[in-house]
């Protein structure tokens, strides 16, 4: 059926319908599912704040995406990119002052701090959940208040950090591939430094690498920073053991990494100086267009984080996470949004434009084309699959977002990575810090 896009069409029939015939011809399956009437105020305009890319196609597709939504509903769109280290700071301010952006898309639990501040997004996240094979297990975490079924975060997609390693060099020191235990992780890493094909992982305060390192050190041994209960649970046995073995895997990393950023690992691997490490689909997409490097690209394989003591790979993905702020005066319009945005005929091809960087929260997006190609990605479709969170085991809240921006796991790590404490100082010193963000017994 053809019709043509009105905005008294879009009032009436909802966003989910925006997408006309280009939804017949998506690969993605759908449900037949009645989409909520969201009628746009008169006049809306938006502002839409979300992370810079890491991959240039994210920002190119998601642009051209929000000038579709302003073609179809004469909503005109502003779109700014902050970097990651900024965007926290700014959700701060827009939710303190009741002023700024309609929409900002954060990271993981920001919804779950400004939660009072933020509009109910039950109707468009039951919707597109209903449409598209349900959300995955990560997406429903970060996406719902805690102890209910009210959704206040719309998740976009999770960034994985797997391991990224060189074939030729895990192969030379002996092994197929990266072991599941520590002992034998540790073996590996301590031959790759004799053959001079170093490992690293970042310690520094990296928002991405740094927690995602911390986290699983952590949790690989069966630790966790808060109880189920929402006490401080870090200072345990568990945690003094995964130190202990973390004193002996930082001394076969490369130098420098206790002041790694984000972007540290991307550069020391693509110039032969790092042969492991842990990184999103960004660095082997980066490596893999360039001429210079795309042999590097040929060589390099993903494999998930060793599962050591954990039944499966802890791993939390690195979440883009929407909110829709109740100073905005278009909440409708911010909700048409970006239930446009999630629409197959413009997530699908944002997904594939990133090589699923941002891999997807609806599970009918399993079947993209992005999984089907380079098999060197595939196991990127799984990243929102996990049992796993920041502030695992506990609620997810305000604490656990103050305490993962603080980095109390990283500077944990980092801080018997550098000899500066004992295991069991510095378990103690995190559990101190982690008390000023949650309850105590």
């Amino acid at each position: 059926m053809t019709f043509s896009i009105t905005r008294r069409l879009v009032g009436s029939l909802g966003a989910g319908m925006i997408a006309g015939e280009a939804m017949a011809q998506s690969n993605i399956a759908t449900a037949n599912v009645a989409p909520p009437r969201l009628p746009l105020e008169n006049g809306a305009t938006l502002r839409v704040l979300r992370p810079v890319r890491f991959v240039q196609p994210d920002e190119d597709v998601f642009r051209a995406n929000a000038a579709r939504f302003t073609a179809a509903t004469g909503v005109q769109v502003r779109v700014d990119f902050v970097g990651w280290e900024d965007i926290s700071q700014q959700t701060g301010v827009t939710a303190n002052t009741g002023a700024g952006p309609d929409v900002i898309i954060g990271f993981n639990e920001a919804p779950h701090v400004y939660q009072d501040k933020l509009v109910d997004i039950s109707d468009i996240a039951e919707y597109l959940g209903a449409k598209y094979g349900g959300w995955k297990k990560l997406a429903e975490k970060y996406g719902k208040r805690h102890n209910s079924n009210n959704w206040i975060g719309l998740p976009f997609g999770a960034s994985g950090g797997p391991l990224v390693w060189r074939k030729s060099a895990v192969n030379e020191a002996g092994f197929a591939r990266p072991p599941e235990d520590h002992a034998g992780l540790l073996r590996l890493a301590q031959t790759m430094k004799r053959n001079n094909k170093p490992t690293g992982f970042a310690l520094g305060n990296a928002v991405g690498d740094g927690n995602g390192f911390a986290n699983w050190v952590i949790w690989s041994f069966g630790g966790f920073l808060v109880n189920p209960d929402g006490t401080p649970g870090i200072n345990s046995r568990e945690t003094v053991a995964a130190l202990n073995w973390l004193k002996e895997y930082y001394a076969t990393f490369i130098p420098g990494t206790l002041a790694w950023g984000d972007i540290s690992n991307n550069r020391a691997y693509a110039s032969n100086e790092l042969f492991l490490t842990a990184n999103g689909v960004s660095l082997y997409f980066s490596l893999k267009n360039d001429p210079a490097t795309a042999a590097i690209a040929a060589d390099t394989e993903h494999s998930l984080l060793p599962k050591g003591l954990a039944s499966t790979s802890p791993m939390a993905g690195l979440t883009l996470n929407a909110m829709v702020f109740k100073h905005s005066r278009y909440p409708n319009a911010a909700k048409a949004f970006l239930t446009f945005m999630m629409e197959a005929p413009q997530y699908d091809p944002w997904l594939q434009a990133n090589l699923g960087y941002w891999a997807q929260p609806l599970n009918a997006f399993n079947a993209s084309a992005t999984w089907s190609g380079d098999p060197k990605v595939a196991l990127f479709k799984d990243t929102m699959d996990t049992e796993f969170w920041l502030g695992y085991k506990g609620p997810i809240s305000e604490g656990s977002a103050a305490a993962n921006a603080d980095y109390v796991m990283v500077q944990m790590c980092a801080s018997v990575a550098s000899g500066q404490a004992t295991p069991e100082a510095a378990a103690r010193e995190a559990e101190r810090r982690a008390a000023r963000f949650f309850r105590r017994r």
